[in-house]
């Protein structure tokens, strides 16, 4: 299974953080059709007890200042390699850039990747993604990473606006029919991000 196949690329589309009242619209959205792919029979990781239970995924609370601004730096320099996933397979990625930016006052950077699969369908060929750690893995989120999708039409004038509120679970943690890709060691981020989806444990 690739990174992501179901359009889940988040809502903010400008290089602009939108306002606080839109931002909130935004993520409930996002939610909202989320929690619609994994009540979805056809889409769904969960299994069918589950998924005949489930009502939504838990989230964190809307955190505004988890939709940061970053600067994104182009880099295709780098020749395609081999991601680890969960279960030995090795899906070619290549890097597509860079973004950076300050978090809690900190500074930060994490890596966008482009599935090489992906690349060759019409219709996820513009697709990204940045799989990433962080200091809630484990404890109030799943240890074993969270993604966030994007489009390159997202970047703009060498700007791009991450959302975390966007952060999602990998298959892998709701079954483990899944293959999923794990965050390599530069995506580890050293701070804890409060936003996305929490862990059902």
């Amino acid at each position: 299974m690739a990174l992501s196949t179901t359009g889940r690329a988040q809502t903010v589309a400008s290089a602009v953080v939108p306002s606080k009242e839109e931002h909130a619209k935004r993520v409930a959205t996002f939610q909202a059709e989320l929690n619609a792919e994994y009540k979805d029979p056809a889409r769904s990781p969960l299994p069918a007890p589950a998924r005949s239970s489930f009502t939504s995924l838990p989230f964190f609370p809307v955190n505004y200042a988890a939709c940061v601004e970053t600067r994104f730096v182009r880099d295709s320099s780098q020749a395609p390699f081999e991601m680890q996933t969960s279960n030995g397979r090795k899906p070619l990625y290549r890097k597509y850039g860079e973004v950076h930016f300050r978090y809690n006052g900190q500074p930060q950077h994490l890596t966008v990747y482009q599935s090489l699969d992906l690349l060759r369908t019409k219709e996820y060929k513009d697709y990204l993604v940045v799989p990433f750690t962080d200091q809630t893995n484990g404890h109030s989120s799943y240890g074993g990473g969270r993604y966030i999708d994007l489009r390159i039409g997202q970047i703009k004038n060498g700007q791009l606006v991450l959302d975390f509120n966007c952060a999602y679970n990998p298959f892998c943690a709701y079954s483990s029919a899944y293959s999923c890709p794990i965050p390599p060691a530069e995506n580890r981020l050293q701070v804890a991000i409060e936003a996305g989806v929490k862990s059902d444990h």
